[in-house]
């Protein structure tokens, strides 16, 4: 049998696009037994939210419990004027060298996955879908339930939260796509779930951590514009997580910045790269100037300098 005859037999009436902002999204999974209740009179979401390509907002942007039996919160958020119904669920993913996240289940190896120490196992949560009228908010609450034979250290997954479209499931065929007549064959509907993740990280008992900057230099590209690219390197338990500011002698501006960056404990190193703050005078990176690179905790000693490095402009 053919395509075209195939095309003739079977009718496809929805294929999801599935996208967030880390390049995932993911159907609700099944009810967990002893769920957290959640509660809808949640406030309006605080400066540092995290907002996707879509309609929802979840604030903080990152989850940290200390404990194996410790509840925290996530609040959910619709931006717009419209009601949406968004699927929430808890999904493991692993970081690249470059700072991506990709989900266990887009193809990672098993020794991919087996880098990273989910959370996921015991973790607790309700509900797993909710419906939010324009501007409304809610909170979940998530639950860490470790079992005492668990290993100190820290233990990750991702909160994440996917819209799920509504309407009809009209849309146009293959045929059509490819410039031909719709005929009464396949039909194609593309509909997009966008989303966005948040990590929930787990500590438990003592962690460590040790970070470092190295490898790093100004960079110049074909058309003129400039970046500083590093190397942050990471050891012990624990992830890193902070921001880098890069400053110079002779300017209240930093020559580039970057707030919120992490180096999970599966990779050792991550690269970076910092495009030049446009409002910078680039006059004044000049051969022989120096550029001092700070990288500063936001975890759990806010404010400590992690990794201090310094660059000498060729």
């Amino acid at each position: 049998m053919n395509f075209l005859s195939l095309v003739q037999q079977v009718r496809i009436f929805a294929i999801a696009a599935m996208l967030t902002t880390s390049g995932f999204a993911a159907t609700a999974t099944a009810q967990s037994p002893e769920q957290p209740s959640a509660t809808t009179d949640a406030p309006e979401p605080p400066e540092g939210s995290v907002g996707g390509f879509g309609d929802i907002n979840l604030f903080p942007k990152r989850v940290v419990i200390d404990g194996r039996r410790q509840i925290a919160t996530v609040g959910l958020y619709n931006k717009t004027a419209n009601e949406g119904d968004y699927e929430i669920s808890v999904v493991d993913m692993a970081m690249t060298p470059e700072g991506q996240l990709v989900p266990f289940s887009n193809g990672l190896t098993e020794q991919q996955k087996g880098g990273v120490k989910t959370a996921s196992p015991f973790l607790r949560y309700s509900p797993r879908r909710v419906t939010l009228r324009g501007s409304e908010s809610q909170v979940v609450r998530i639950m860490a339930r470790a079992s005492s034979d668990i290993a100190p250290g820290e233990y990750r997954s991702h909160f994440n939260v996917t819209a799920v479209p509504r309407g009809d499931v009209g849309g146009f065929s293959i045929d059509d796509a490819v410039g031909g007549t719709e005929q009464s064959g396949i039909g194609v509907t593309i509909r997009p779930r966008f989303g966005i993740s948040i990590p929930v990280i787990v500590r438990i008992g003592e962690t460590t951590l040790d970070v470092g900057i190295r490898e790093a230099a100004l960079l110049t590209a074909q058309d003129g514009s400039q970046a500083v690219g590093i190397i942050l390197t990471r050891s012990g338990t624990r992830s890193a997580f902070g921001d880098i500011v890069v400053t110079t002698d002779g300017s209240d501006l930093p020559v580039t910045s970057a707030r919120g960056v992490g180096v999970y404990p599966e990779v050792a190193e991550r690269r970076i790269i910092l495009p030049i703050n446009p409002e910078f005078d680039r006059n004044l990176l000049i051969s022989g100037r120096t550029l001092s690179i700070t990288y500063t905790d936001d975890d759990v000693e806010p404010g400590k300098t992690l990794a201090e490095h310094s660059l000498i402009v060729p």
